[in-house]
């Protein structure tokens, strides 16, 4: 079953509802540089390359940045966000259907959790049990990227009874929540993830201090 699609739409709806000036959870970001970036991944390789390859990222940050400042009025906003929800251009790599889901269903939903949760108030979405398979499936491929800079052992865990050993060391951590939650975590949002830990005590203060994910 293919996701993205509705995923995207959900994240254009966010961004929409929430107007160009509210924050995120992306440091330094609001969702006007939220919508800029994600229309520019589609449509420039460097601003993509740019948060993998640490040459490209001044680049990257620099083409975000002068897009969002473009966007000085709710109608601009409004215009560019519905241009990414129209979906990537044809010659754009987004626009393969596997390159689409694999780069894309992680990215849409923490992006726009990354807008719901960063206000005061607000409460984790009841998600399709097979969207949340697909996350966690998802989470799974990349989990030893995400959790490379962490002196621990990390095994997921979800509530169901799956689980996944992320990392490998004497001593672990076990983070227990559901995919989307799980997803939260590992991406760096963890004061923002509902998850719980089990481990000792000294592991889960050193797990709660390290950095975690890209």
């Amino acid at each position: 079953m293919h996701f993205v699609e509705p995923s995207r739409e959900v994240l254009a709806e966010t961004l929409l509802a929430a107007g160009p000036d509210a924050p995120t959870l992306c440091k330094g970001w609001r969702t006007r540089d939220l919508a800029a970036h994600l229309y520019l991944r589609e449509r420039k390789a460097a601003v993509g390359l740019g948060l993998i390859i640490k040459r490209l990222a001044k680049a990257s940050d620099q083409a975000t940045a002068k897009l969002a400042a473009k966007l000085t009025s709710n109608e601009d906003y409004a215009r560019l966000v519905n241009t990414f929800r129209a979906g990537p251009p044809a010659l754009s790599p987004m626009s393969i259907r596997a390159l689409d889901e694999s780069a894309n269903l992680i990215e849409y939903f923490v992006h726009t959790e990354d807008v719901r949760r960063a206000v005061d108030r607000w409460a984790p979405r009841a998600l399709d049990e097979a969207y949340s398979d697909a996350l966690w499936d998802e989470l799974v491929k990349r989990a030893a990227i995400l959790y490379r800079g962490v002196d621990l052992g990390i095994v997921l865990v979800r509530p169901s009874g799956p689980r996944h050993v992320a990392k490998r060391a004497p001593v672990s951590v076990a983070i227990v929540g559901e995919p989307g939650e799980l997803l939260m975590h590992a991406h760096g949002r963890t004061r923002h993830a509902l998850v719980t830990f089990e481990g000792q005590p000294d592991a889960v203060a050193l797990l709660q201090s390290a950095e975690v994910g890209l």
